[in-house]
């Protein structure tokens, strides 16, 4: 009997070591690093030039993706004598775009190689003074009358040049005119200084 009662209280000692063993065990495996999950990163806003005849000119923050209509909204809107016509507001932005809005109050004079003033005959390197934006042929409106005005462009051209917009939309830079039949290298390097497309947009 007495026998019996050491190997139970034996077995006893045993087994709660074991389970005291196993418990440490347990206890003291390695625990990972909690995971914080951070919220996605803010695309940095884009820069945007707002000139002209606008509200309040300046330079403005824009979110990524941005259109024209919203750089004219944070620039306060067109003013009054805002000539808005021929800009495109759906167009997307990027970072360093300049917009432009023509006043139809003044003879205004387009800025330095602007969408508005390509073809001016100024020239990076200080050439010639540009000429006033009233001065220029805008190609996106022009008559057939006044494209005939160009050194080399007759009345066959000027239909050619008029059936091109009504076909693939307005010109957006003023070489692409050298996509019309009959409007060569040549055509071009005599009409440049004379002819304008009025995107509102400065092309980077």
């Amino acid at each position: 009997m007495k026998l019996r009662t050491i190997y139970a209280a034996l077995f006893g000692i045993v087994g709660g070591l074991l389970g005291a063993g196993v418990i440490w065990v347990v206890a003291s495996q390695p625990r990972g690093q909690p995971v914080t999950l951070r919220p996605p990163p803010t695309a940095a806003p884009i820069l945007i030039h707002v000139d002209g005849a606008v509200a309040s000119p300046g330079v403005y923050p824009l979110p990524e993706g941005s259109r024209i209509r919203e750089a004219i909204e944070a620039a306060g809107g067109f003013a009054s004598t805002a000539d808005p016509a021929g800009i495109n507001l759906a167009m997307k932005l990027a970072d360093g775009d300049m917009l432009w809005i023509p006043d139809l109050s003044a003879d205004t004079l387009a800025p330095r190689q602007t969408g508005l003033a390509q073809g001016a005959g100024n020239t990076p390197d200080g050439g010639n003074r540009p000429q006033s934006a009233n001065s220029l042929i805008e190609i996106n409106k022009a008559t057939q009358e006044e494209l005939e005005s160009l050194p080399g462009i007759g009345p066959a051209t000027a239909l050619k040049i008029i059936s091109y917009r009504e076909e693939h939309g307005p010109f957006t830079t003023i070489d692409e005119i050298t996509r019309v039949s009959g409007i060569g290298p040549a055509t071009f390097e005599e009409i440049k200084n004379l002819i304008t497309v009025f995107t509102g947009i400065n092309p980077r």
